[in-house]
């Protein structure tokens, strides 16, 4: 009896798929013109897809170059495809399947150091962008300037060599460097994490490892990145969950070949770009893209509203016994505790921004969707890196304004309570970089109050830990959480 094996999505199987669920160009007669670092699911379902619309409507060829900083796992199976990858669409009462072909190759950031150097120096690439996470800009909380004391900061600032350099942050400002001792053609670094002022955020943090660093013409090379090089800022908006054995199922029968990469995300997505760039770059406004001269009202709102009630409900689901938001908004207190926090928060918010109230609304239906698997526990890993820039910005305008935060400090009482010392970690599977150092502050004192002031304060708030009745107010949450209530 013969065996059938389904074969591997690949150039070579292309014509396998249905022409409607082909890739939107050709990726065979696209060129590397963006290098992307940061080779996740978030870039493949969203700058990508951006990127594969804008080459087949604006008929350039825009092709991406994707870096992995760490594990080669995803560049091996990326390569074994020839790069291409499925991006499904889960709506609420279907799905929909296609391949795409905007990723031409896929890099390790150290073993493939030579041709990211090649590439960072390449006058056809003028747009680099970067999903690193914000735990990846090693930046001084508080400040936000380059955290030079960190060990890995330390260890690349006395690398010799391109490749033993370990983090994003180092390998793009020795890059940046090489490029601009050869006079190296403008070009444009886009964040594409959720920082406020993501931008500024990222040129500051290159912008110092240049001047910490020994090199003999690091003036030169800042005087030359202050007029080469743009640092635009941006938000980026689509739910896009971690990828599971059944999504790989799913998109097998869909395609009729195998792809071992595939990425689910919502039908939402939105990207808003600051019109800032240095030289020449995708048109990604023709699948929908925003250019704006500010994008700080979008941001706040997405960054506020979107990601400060995912970490809330991250956090107070975990404690509720819920695994995804789905979960969360399938409670009785589910939508109530988004359009509470969008309320609380919506008169810290630009009046030329977004329309907050009618922001919370689609929240409410986007969270809605059954066909999500977002984990809590991918969205509450590194929240010691996440909080303060979704939480502490509403939090210190609305103390400064004697106005109340009851749902903000039941907030900040669930992550406190998923920062307990748990066996093997934290509780309810969530990682953080600051767990022991915050663990620690449960093994040092009995007392609710002072457990939140010592964790504000790891977290650099110290004038969040010196208000005694957000304090007080935080801490009274903690026993209603850790008998898994969610009271709202």
């Amino acid at each position: 009896m013969k065996t059938f094996t389904t074969p591997s999505l690949s150039l070579a199987t292309l014509d396998r798929i249905a022409p409607e669920l082909r890739p939107a160009v050709d990726p065979r007669q696209l060129r590397p013109r963006i290098l992307h670092f940061g080779l996740g699911a978030f870039h493949r379902a969203h700058q990508a897809v951006y990127t594969e619309n804008a080459a087949a409507r604006g008929g350039e060829p825009w092709g991406i170059v994707a870096v992995a900083p760490n594990s080669t796992r995803v560049v091996k199976a990326m390569r074994a495809q020839d790069c291409l990858y499925s991006v499904t669409e889960r709506h609420p009462a279907a799905t929909t399947t296609r391949a795409v072909g905007s990723i031409i190759d896929a890099l390790g950031m150290r073993p493939d150091a030579g041709r990211v150097d090649d590439l960072l120096t390449d006058p056809d690439v003028t747009v680099l962008t970067l999903t690193i996470t914000e735990s990846g800009y090693y930046r001084r909380p508080g400040t936000g300037e380059l955290d030079t004391g960190a060990p890995e900061i330390a260890a690349d600032l006395a690398a010799r060599e391109a490749a033993d350099i370990t983090t994003v942050v180092g390998r793009l400002a020795a890059g940046l460097a090489a490029r601009m001792r050869v006079n190296g053609a403008p070009i444009s670094v886009v964040s594409c994490d959720n920082m406020a002022a993501n931008g500024a955020a990222l040129g500051t943090v290159v912008r110092g490892f240049v001047e910490a660093s020994s090199w003999p013409d690091r003036q030169a090379v800042l005087d030359r990145l202050a007029t080469a090089v743009a640092f635009p800022a941006t938000i980026v908006d689509r739910i896009v969950p971690a990828t599971t054995d059944a999504d790989r199922e799913a998109a097998r029968i869909a395609l009729g070949v195998r792809d071992e990469v595939p990425v689910v995300g919502e039908p939402y997505r939105q990207w808003v770009l600051e019109d800032s760039f240095a030289g020449p770059r995708p048109p990604w406004e023709l699948d929908g893209a925003l250019f704006v001269p500010d994008v700080g009202p979008y941001q706040l709102t997405k960054l506020r509203l979107l990601n400060g009630s995912h970490s809330a409900m991250a956090y107070l689901g975990a404690a509720a016994g819920c695994a995804t938001i789905a979960d969360v908004m399938a409670t009785g207190w589910g939508e109530r505790l988004v359009r509470a926090l969008g309320a609380e928060i919506a008169p810290t918010l630009p009046a030329d921004g977004p329309d907050s109230a009618t922001y919370t609304d689609d929240l409410v239906e986007r969270f809605r969707n059954p066909g999500m698997r977002h984990l809590l526990r991918q969205i509450g890993s590194d929240g010691s890196r996440k909080i303060p820039e979704r939480w502490f910005g509403a939090l210190r305008s609305l103390r400064a304004a004697s106005a109340g935060t009851p749902t903000l400090e039941l907030a900040l009482a669930a992550w406190a309570n998923a920062t307990r010392p748990a066996d093997g970690g934290q509780p309810f599977g969530t990682t953080d970089p600051a767990a022991a150092e915050l663990a620690a502050c449960w093994h040092e004192t009995s007392d609710h109050e002072d457990t939140i002031r010592r964790l504000l304060s790891v977290l650099g708030a110290a004038d969040l830990a010196g208000d005694g009745a957000l304090v007080s107010g935080t801490a009274a949450r903690l026993p209603a959480l850790r008998a898994g209530r969610v009271e709202i």
